[in-house]
């Protein structure tokens, strides 16, 4: 897995860009609370070497908690900038500085 930041000088936001290695899956999204916590829109594209990616414009100066919905399986980023307990969900979420 993997995150990519490209902060933009003319606005006051990052690109991220976000790649799983998931050959055997059908759909992957990120969800987090960025969006709601909901998959549609966020979807990943899958490519021809089998990995998912996409690239989500987001405030920077935020922090956000979000995971990898792998056909409808929660896992979290290995290469999360930190992890974060989460009362609702009973688990850690990865954690995303910009």
């Amino acid at each position: 897995m993997a995150i990519k930041k490209q902060y933009l000088k003319s606005k006051p936001v990052c690109k991220v860009t976000f790649t799983v290695p998931a050959e055997e899956a059908k759909k992957v999204a990120v969800v987090g609370d960025f969006n709601n916590w909901n998959p549609k829109g966020s979807v990943l594209k899958k490519l021809k070497n089998g990995t998912f990616k996409g690239t989500f414009d987001l405030p920077k100066e935020n922090t956000y908690e979000f995971r990898y919905l792998v056909d409808n399986t929660y896992i979290n980023d290995t290469e999360a900038d930190r992890y974060q307990w989460n009362d609702y969900a009973g688990t850690e979420n990865a954690v995303l500085e910009l």
